[in-house]
């Protein structure tokens, strides 16, 4: 079994599949659906170090779901899955649930 360990500020996101079927019902074909551009963060690096050679903490944390962008990161697969290698810049949020009122 392998594992992926992150360098520096990059970030290990597995994809969160969107639902296939709408409100209404309707079955959504593979062909039509769009790449899910929400994730599950899987591991994180050390941080990325800056100018002054201070390591800069990660804002993102395991277990944590973000959004990212459309054509962000690269594609790797490690045995069989599918990952996404991100820098953290390229996370555009962390969602978190609304609490009930």
């Amino acid at each position: 079994m392998m594992r992926i360990r992150p360098l520096g500020d990059r970030v290990v996101l597995k994809r969160v599949e969107e639902e296939t079927k709408t409100p209404g019902g309707i079955l959504i074909p593979s062909n039509a659906r769009e790449k899910p551009i929400e994730g599950e963060v899987l591991a994180i690096g050390p941080g990325r170090v800056n100018e002054k050679g201070v390591r800069v903490e990660m804002t993102v944390r395991v277990g944590d779901r973000v959004l990212f962008g459309k054509f962000s990161g690269t594609e790797v697969k490690v045995a069989g899955e599918d990952y996404l290698l991100v820098k953290e810049e390229e996370i555009l949020g962390i969602l978190s649930p609304v609490p009930a009122e």
